[in-house]
């Protein structure tokens, strides 16, 4: 998955998605190159349009998007309680803190 994030990083930056820049990319990132992983992603972006493939795949997660929406009332429900929870538990331990501060 790194290299393919290098290759959107490079051309995001406008820059050209070479072997030799991948590789700085990768290095820069802390991460052990395979030149073999590298060669491949850049024949496979080859004569890719990087910003339409980037759009379908946008339109393609637009479905599960929506679907995610409409769970999330219920999962907001939760997170409040457990803010509201949180919150209590705060509010006593300043309270605590007084009587000894």
């Amino acid at each position: 998955m790194e290299y393919i994030y290098a290759g959107m990083l490079l051309h995001k930056a406008g820059k050209q998605i070479t072997e030799a820049a991948v590789k700085k990319v990768l290095e820069a990132a802390g991460v052990a190159v395979d030149e073999g992983r590298t060669k491949a992603l850049v024949a496979a972006l080859e004569g890719v349009d990087i910003d339409a493939a980037i759009k379908e795949a946008a339109v393609c997660a637009a479905p599960v998007a929506a679907a995610s929406a409409a769970a999330a009332p219920a999962e907001k429900k939760e997170a409040k309680k457990e803010e509201e929870k949180k919150v209590t538990e705060e509010q006593a331990a300043a309270g605590l803190g007084a009587l000894f501060g």
